[in-house]
């Protein structure tokens, strides 16, 4: 049990991020959100929204009395945080932050119940009839996954055995509870998540009730008759059930048709990727390969016809939802940041399974925009929406615009996101690179150094990737038979690569170059073009006329601050440059300058307008907001 355990404990440890974009970014979860986090979930930084979360613990302990505070999910705050922990304290030991976690654990475990129950609204009310009475609503089964995986990494980071031992408890619980036998629920959670977990679990139990009760949980999502419906009935509930007035869309959670027909993603976002992940994971760990057809056909349908170019997902803020194909509007975007947060982990999932380059390249376009766009640099501050373009004055009183931000917020009410950015960021590291029997794959460019094939493979990477493209790898090993392979992203359409300062001209195979299998001591070389590339969406309607820019994998945008307001009036020509390297207090960037011209017009409606001559500077869309509320747009007018 515990080198499984271990493993991915292992590829954390093993793997150093130097300074750089991406480590800055880690940083600010460990320097100063974490803690922060902590300070709010215990309810000590004044200003803030309240969280109740750890209150809520220590009232369903015993502890202290009181009343439930909070949304349903509450717990599952608390629950991420522990999973961030735990992956920073294996990226950099601190034993104060190990005890501040070890005290959370031996809470949660004075919360559990004597069979393994834990969910502190249903154990505060004592109402212990009232136990997976509403899968729908309730988020039960969505705690129990983060409180497991939490668990397990706390108990792979530390081997605090008492974390792996309320995991195992509760997952053995779920297993007599759910399933298809007589005396068994027969239902499964209206939130995705216990999938993902119980997956986890089993890959380090190796106990297959693990993998089956997932398997479960999987084919009978949307059977008929409908769970959720047969549920409503017997709390004596009238149509129409669930918790908005209208038809009840059960899309919402993808059980309006069973899950193994459902081939085209809809509903809420983040259930929905939650979902496709653990579909994926299921494939890999049952060697189903019949399944993948459909986890490839859902990723298509999410990648190519419903995701923003930032790597956002989740176009409506009704049920936080994805929508028709192309319908992707800009300013109304919802975009929530936990849906970018779980398709980069689904898309790492995806290679994990098949090796090609377009998974990762959909995981970094995720995590260099949206995801850092989500927190600021000093990790206490966050937006829970992440639209495509912003005017301020717009934003008050408007019903599609009412979770949408000016500013980066330092907490909400539903405050999901910020710990799942927190648990996404302190595992980075294990993702940089991928490794099997036979081969090494470098999947993601940042500084960094790392030992492979069971500390035979040495490799140290310089880099000052994104600001540019230039990548030098060294190696040293010790006879290690192993194929590495180099990511050459989708966006580059020219590059240069030098082996022991010999150019080199290799076939790319799905997405990437392959240096042979022998190897010792080698200087590579990879330079990446780095250049201005304009894109264009004539299929989403908001988009259409218009043109947006990226520069490797960073999506660019306009903000107020430096083009005056009324960005809309911008109509950008094809002359482009790429400027050098910026530095403020908020990050190092190189600005894009677009000559365009300005249309002019005096009142609503006119028959005639005027233009002038302007240029227009650019800015990575990651780096928006940070001098003032001002306008934003990534899509901008283009002169044909």
């Amino acid at each position: 049990m515990n080198a499984d355990c271990l493993e991915s404990s292992d590829s954390l440890r093993n793997c150093t991020l130097k300074p750089g974009l991406l480590k800055s970014r880690q940083d600010a979860v460990i320097n100063h959100a974490l803690p922060y986090h902590l300070l709010i979930l215990n309810d000590q930084v004044h200003g803030t929204v309240k969280s109740g979360a750890m209150s809520n613990f220590r009232i369903a302990a015993g502890l202290v009395p009181g009343e439930f505070y909070g949304r349903p999910f509450q717990d599952s705050d608390v629950y991420k945080w522990l999973e961030a922990v735990s992956y920073s304290l294996v990226v950099r030991p601190d034993d104060q932050l190990k005890q501040q976690a070890i005290s959370v654990v031996d809470l949660i475990a004075q919360a559990q119940q004597r069979d393994g129950y834990i969910y502190t609204p249903k154990t505060i009310s004592k109402d212990k009839s009232a136990r997976y009475s509403n899968l729908c609503d309730d988020h039960e089964l969505y705690c129990a996954g983060h409180l497991i995986e939490a668990c397990s990494s706390f108990y792979a980071a530390t081997r605090y055995e008492k974390s792996l031992q309320i995991a195992t408890k509760l997952a053995n619980h779920l297993v007599t509870t759910f399933g298809a036998g007589e005396n068994q629920i027969h239902g499964y959670p209206g939130h995705p998540e216990i999938e993902l977990a119980l997956i986890r679990l089993f890959r380090i139990t190796g106990k297959t009730e693990y993998l089956r009760l997932t398997e479960f949980f999987l084919s009978e999502r949307g059977a008929s008759p409908n769970y959720f419906i047969k549920e409503a009935m017997a709390r004596g509930e009238q149509e129409p059930y669930g918790p908005w007035h209208g038809k009840y869309d059960y899309s919402y959670n993808q059980s309006h048709i069973p899950f193994p027909h459902q081939h085209k993603a809809a509903g809420h976002a983040v259930r929905a990727i939650y979902l496709y992940r653990a579909l994926t994971d299921f494939v890999s760990a049952s060697h189903d390969a019949q399944l993948f057809a459909q986890a490839k056909d859902l990723w298509n349908d999410v990648v190519q016809t419903k995701m923003y170019i930032t790597g956002g997902v989740g176009s409506s803020h009704h049920g936080e939802s994805i929508t028709a194909s192309y319908d992707l509007p800009n300013e109304s975007a919802y975009a929530e940041t936990c849906a970018s947060v779980a398709l980069a982990l689904w898309a790492q999932s995806m290679f994990n399974y098949d090796h090609n380059s377009e998974y990762i390249d959909v995981m970094e376009r995720a995590i260099y925009n949206t995801v850092f766009a989500s927190m600021s640099f000093d990790g206490t501050k966050y937006f829970y929406v992440n639209p495509l373009e912003l005017h301020p004055n717009m934003i008050e009183g408007h019903r599609e615009r009412h979770r949408l931000f000016a500013n980066r917020q330092p907490w909400f009410a539903s405050s999901c996101c910020p710990t799942n950015v927190a648990r996404l960021l302190t595992q980075i590291n294990q993702y940089l690179y991928y490794e099997d029997t036979e081969d090494i794959y470098v999947n993601h460019y940042t500084a960094n150094t790392a030992t492979l094939a069971n500390g035979a493979f040495h490799i140290d990477v310089s880099t000052e990737y994104p600001l540019n493209g230039e990548i030098f790898i060294r190696i040293h090993a010790e006879n290690v038979k192993k194929r590495v392979w180099l990511r050459i992203p989708a966006w580059c359409r020219n590059y240069c690569l030098k082996l022991n300062d010999q150019e080199i001209n290799l076939e790319r195979k799905n997405g990437y170059i392959c240096l042979g299998d022998n190897w010792n001591t080698a200087q590579i070389s990879l330079n990446l073009e780095l250049i201005p590339t304009a894109y264009y969406a004539p299929l989403i309607p908001d988009c259409a006329g218009k043109v947006a820019y990226m520069v490797g994998p960073l999506v660019y945008c306009a903000e107020e601050y430096d083009n005056g307001a009324a960005l809309q009036e911008l109509i950008l020509n094809d002359d482009v440059k790429l400027g050098e390297t910026e530095q403020y207090s908020f990050g190092v960037f190189r600005p894009v300058t677009v000559s365009g011209i300005r249309i002019h017009g005096c009142q609503l409606y006119c028959r005639e307008t005027s233009c002038s001559s302007t240029s227009v500077r650019l800015i990575p869309y990651y780096l928006w907001n940070y001098r003032g509320s001002g306008e934003m747009a990534v899509w901008l007018g283009k002169r044909v």
